[in-house]
C-alpha cells in the first residue's frame, strides 16, 4: 500500500513536537523526523493497515527516539541534572504524611477514558507537558511513552535511582494539576511558564 505523502506530511509537527519533548535539541529533532519519514516510505509495504498511519509512524519514531537517547545523540549539562526550581509545590499539594491537603486535592475526573479520544484534551496534555520543567518532562516520557525502565533513564540521564522516582513523582502531580485545572474543570488552557 503506498503512503499518502500528504498524510504524511501532516503528521510531521506533531512528530516534531514528540521528538523535541525528549531530545530538546532542534537539530536531532529534525534528524528523527526526517529519519522517521524517510524509514515509513522505503518501509510502506510494511504498513499493512493493520493500524493507523499515524499509530504506525509513532512507532517508528519512537524506536528512532529511543535509539538516539541510546547512541547518546545528546548530551546532558550538569544543570539539567539539578532538582526543579519548584520544590514548594511539594508542601502546597501535599501534608506531611504524602496525602492530599484539602485545598489542594483534585476534582474528581470522571471518565479520564472518554478523554483520550478528543483531540482537544492531547492539546491540553502536550500544552501542560511542555510547561514542566526540561528534566522531568524528559524523565516522564522516556518513562510513560517510550516505556523505559527507571535503571534505563538512570543510565541515560546519569540520575540516581532515586532522584528519578522523585521527578516521575513530580512530574505526575504537575501533570495532575494542570490537567484538572485546566482540562478536567471545563476552563480553557492557560499557560503559563514554570
Amino acid at each position: 500500500m503506498a503512503i499518502d505523502t500528504n498524510e504524511l506530511a501532516a503528521l510531521r509537527p506533531d512528530m516534531t513536537r514528540f521528538a523535541y519533548l525528549l531530545l530538546r535539541d532542534a537539530h536531532a529533532v529534525e534528524d528523527i523526523v526526517q529519519t522517521t519519514m524517510l524509514t515509513a516510505i522505503e518501509k510502506q509495504d510494511g504498513f499493512k493497515n493493520n493500524s493507523s498511519l499515524k499509530t504506525w509512524l509513532f512507532t517508528i519514531l519512537r524506536n528512532k527516539t529511543i535509539d538516539a537517547l541510546r547512541r547518546g545523540n545528546r548530551e546532558v549539562s550538569i544543570s539539567d541534572l539539578s532538582v526543579d526550581d519548584n520544590d514548594d509545590m511539594e508542601e502546597v499539594l501535599f501534608n506531611q504524611h504524602g496525602s492530599w491537603n484539602q485545598e489542594a486535592k483534585p476534582t474528581t475526573w470522571g471518565n479520564p477514558e472518554a478523554s483520550f479520544e478528543q483531540s482537544e484534551f492531547w492539546v491540553v496534555f502536550n500544552a501542560c507537558l511542555h510547561n514542566l520543567p526540561e528534566q522531568t518532562s524528559r524523565v516522564f516520557m522516556m518513562r510513560e511513552f517510550l516505556e523505559f525502565e527507571v535503571d534505563d533513564i538512570c543510565k541515560e540521564l546519569k540520575l540516581s535511582t532515586s532522584n528519578c522516582w522523585v521527578t516521575l513523582h513530580r512530574a505526575r502531580a504537575k501533570l495532575r494539576l494542570c490537567l484538572d485545572t485546566n482540562w478536567f474543570s471545563g476552563q480553557g488552557f492557560q499557560e503559563s511558564r514554570r
